[in-house]
């Protein structure tokens, strides 16, 4: 049994309405609300459950009522006070979760079985969140507050999530009250008292301390080492607590500990098996929430020693979230922790490893300990959740360049009976898997086939999707591509075709490709990303050469693209469509970066004649796919920076929607803010669905994006703004992708 004494997630007043019981629900994530007075007596309890009882008697809707309405008068409840063994005798199968009362009737704590998540602060331990990791500043400042607020400010920085500090009563804590002259103490005693007898804060600084925790962000932290320091670190409100490894076997501070009804993180080294048994069955019997931390407790501690394996054992004996508490040297083994199912890392936190004290020597300096953060979260998206493999969209990419498909060893008649004789392996991979190649052996062949011709999947499907002219609120068309255009620009009723161009293409002549006639239609052309040489086009490059070779690719797009104006009779300033630039290898830049990048884009875009085109930089994903691999992207993703870069320059953007959705689920963000924040400022508009943070180019409804919002959005943020369906590999089986596209399209654009 748990014991949540921080109620706020789960209150709510009786005279609320249904629709903000309901949101608490769904932020909690317990499927339950205690309903409140003004005066914090319990008056009833929300359950998912009664709701749905309240909804199948009420003839109207109206979410607007008040909880007192629908809410639950019968429930079961117990005294604050009452026995953990009492309480949870109270617990089942039906009754999930027992509101604690004081004995005015006030809702003062919530029991419920132990949980798989443990909540300290805003932070959350559960297999399913990041790890939760702990900057160890513990008597690292050295007596000095100035040095203490200092590593916290440093820890902010490094990525930490919590700052943790140490506290004793010497005159509690040793028998000798702490006296660090006396003479009669082992070597070992007498330089632990001399140091913390010249290195210990004053509480009042200690507070300072844990105050600018709170002010960086981060979750302040203390371990007690005896009972009058647990009543003080009380008093401050202390969300958490530290068990150090040598409490463990300290029942009676464990049960000081377990009155304060906050979660434990307790470290296990220098216990045996049987004593870390003997502990957790204490912590169960008072109801405590707790982590158990793996720990090695030498300085440092030898690699031999640490036995990393043993965190899955732990974690059977607690039943509980588990962690790491390293002392050994680097970071390498913490972060191999979490590998093993760690959910919080602790590391001694210094400025100084000759700083004099035991622990600064086992401690990380700011810049590893932010390297092992960033290795944490690395590995931590690496891991994955376990569920069965799919492929990714990088590999997709790969597979089709790396890949091969089945095609027509020879010319085939629509109808004719498909032979093994008639069917071959060959690269690329954007046909029919070989391993469906079965599939099609003995089937009539559903059109005519030339020699070298790919199959497709939709030529095993009864009913393959055709063109056929389509109808929308606003310009449309398709990508195309100089040797399909002809076969493509007569499929459909098309305002508008958009060239994709690759650095290829660049070397052409267009005009053997196109009708000569002309077009009655716009033109949109989207530059290529990739030049010769493994060139990406980058507009704000720190290189000045590497700047400068892409602002001559740029001149070379616009001048193809005049090329192509006389063609389409409905272009006035085709634009064209680029990536500017502002990607990383290795990992993000600093936002304090991206001012100065943004100003670099636009001066490279005064240095070319755009006479007659207009230049559009296109949104960005945040994983950007670069030769069969992924990069990081720093520019065009945040909705501010985009509409105030538009709003200095006179620029207008291609918005990607795709692109748009990757960069809001990556930076956690509303995706209706970004489009109704961005729309103003768009020329184009690429509508295709996405998935995850890297996801792109997916087809219409396979994704995350709900395409209903996001036509209203565009109607009022962007009306009559062209579009095109750029689904990733669209243009295959004579344009399937784009059709699909447009028939699930229709019916919101």
């Amino acid at each position: 049994m748990n014991v949540e004494r921080n109620i706020a997630p789960y209150a709510v007043f009786a005279e609320e309405s249904i629709a903000n019981a309901l949101r608490r629900i769904s932020d909690n994530k317990a499927g339950v609300v205690f309903a409140i007075g003004g005066n914090g007596v319990l008056e009833g309890v929300l359950t998912d459950g009664d709701l749905r009882r309240w909804l199948m008697k009420e003839p109207q809707l109206d979410l607007n009522r008040p909880v007192e309405s629908a809410m639950n008068r019968d429930f079961v409840s117990a005294s604050a006070d009452a026995a953990a063994e009492d309480i949870e005798r109270l617990l089942s199968d039906r009754i999930r979760f027992v509101p604690l009362l004081d004995r005015q009737g006030r809702l003062v704590g919530i029991a419920f079985r132990r949980s798989a998540a443990i909540r300290i602060g805003d932070r959350v331990i559960a297999d399913d969140r990041p790890t939760f990791t702990i900057a160890e500043i513990g008597n690292n400042h050295n007596g000095s507050l100035e040095l203490a607020l200092r590593l916290v400010d440093l820890a902010a920085e490094a990525g930490a999530d919590c700052a943790k500090f140490q506290l004793r009563s010497m005159g509690a804590l040793y028998r000798n009250a702490g006296q660090a002259d006396d003479a009669a103490e082992d070597l070992g005693s007498q330089y632990t008292l001399d140091l913390l007898s010249r290195f210990q804060l004053p509480f009042e600084d200690m507070v300072k301390a844990f105050d600018r925790c709170r002010e960086k962000g981060l979750v302040p932290l203390c371990t007690p080492w005896d009972v009058e320091s647990v009543a003080l670190l009380e008093r401050y409100g202390m969300p958490a607590y530290k068990v150090a490894s040598a409490d463990l076997v300290n029942h009676e501070l464990l049960e000081a500990l377990g009155r304060t009804h906050k979660p434990l993180l307790c470290s296990t080294g220098m216990s045996s098996e049987a004593e870390i048994g003997e502990s957790v069955r204490l912590l169960r019997r008072i109801g405590a929430q707790f982590v158990l931390l793996h720990c090695n407790s030498t300085y440092p501690a030898p690699f031999k020693d640490i036995h990393l394996n043993y965190i899955e054992r732990l974690k059977r004996i607690g039943d509980c979230p588990v962690g790491y508490s390293g002392h050994e040297r680097g970071y390498a083994v913490a972060i191999a922790a979490v590998a093993k199912g760690a959910r919080v890392i602790e590391k001694h936190f210094t400025v100084d490893r000759d700083m004099e004290g035991n622990d600064h020597k086992v401690s990380l300096l700011p810049s590893e300990f932010a390297a092992m953060v960033q290795g944490i979260r690395d590995v931590e998206q690496a891991l994955g959740a376990g569920e069965a493999r799919r492929i990714t969209q990088g590999e997709m990419m790969n597979r089709e360049v790396l890949g091969k498909s089945v095609v027509a060893a020879r010319e085939i008649p629509a109808g004719a009976p498909i032979t093994e004789d008639m069917l071959a392996i060959r690269s690329p991979g954007k046909g029919l898997s070989p391993n469906r190649k079965h599939e099609l052996i003995g089937r009539a062949a559903p059109r005519a086939f030339a020699k070298g011709d790919f199959f497709y999947p939709a030529d095993l499907e009864v009913r393959a999707v055709k063109p056929r002219p389509y109808r929308f609120r606003r310009p449309f068309g398709i990508p195309v591509r100089y040797h399909d255009v002809r076969k493509l620009a007569s499929k459909s009723n098309f305002d508008l075709l958009e060239f994709h161009l690759s650095y290829k293409d660049l070397e052409l002549d267009p005009r053997p490709y196109l009708d000569e006639k002309g077009y009655d239609m716009a033109l949109v052309v989207h530059a290529p990303e990739l030049f010769a040489g493994d060139h990406i086009m980058d507009l704000c490059s720190a290189d000045p050469a590497y700047r400068r070779r892409s602002i001559e690719e740029l001149q070379r797009v616009i001048d193809v693209t005049r090329m192509l104006k006389p063609y389409f009779r409905r272009s006035q300033k085709p634009p064209i469509v680029i990536n500017a630039g502002g990607f990383s290898f290795d990992g993000p830049l600093p936002k304090s970066r991206r001012p100065q990048m943004y100003d670099a884009i636009a001066e490279s875009l005064s240095a070319v004649d755009s006479d007659g085109v207009e230049i559009t930089p296109q949104t960005m994903p945040p994983f950007p796919w670069h030769f069969g691999g992924q990069r990081f992207h720093n520019l065009f993703m945040d909705a501010e920076d985009i509409s105030a870069f538009c709003k200095a320059h006179g620029v207008r953007i291609c918005l990607d929607v795709s692109h748009a959705k990757l960069a809001c689920n990556h930076a956690h963000v509303s995706f209706k803010h970004y489009v109704e924040e961005v729309g103003p400022f768009a020329a184009h508009l690429h509508i295709v669905d996405a998935e995850g943070v890297d996801g792109e180019g997916l087809q219409i409804g396979e994704g995350d994006i709900d395409f209903e919002q996001l036509a209203e959005s565009l109607d009022r943020t962007a009306p009559g703004v062209s579009f095109i369906p750029e689904i990733w590999q669209g243009h295959k089986n004579d344009g399937e992708g784009f059709w699909i596209a447009l028939e699930r399209l229709e019916k919101v654009l």
